[in-house]
């Protein structure tokens, strides 16, 4: 594999655990009423599982240069 692909799966991982996390901390919120910051780890969090698709995207597209037909 690539290092330009792995370093995209790499920034994919990491961003899906970013986006745990912020799930995470918005069930927190939500569950003790605080509403605005459950809203504003959601959102945070959907901001994450955009950048993990787009890593995952790249990755696909390196291996796809680097091993799909020629």
């Amino acid at each position: 594999m690539s290092k330009k692909a792995s370093e995209h799966h790499k920034k994919a991982a990491e961003h899906h655990r970013k986006a745990a996390d912020h799930h995470e901390q918005a069930s927190k919120h939500h569950d003790s009423g605080s509403h605005e910051k459950a809203a504003h780890h959601a959102q945070t969090a959907t901001g994450h599982h955009l950048h993990a698709e787009h890593h995952a995207h790249e990755a696909t597209k390196c291996h796809s240069d680097e091993y799909g037909n020629k």
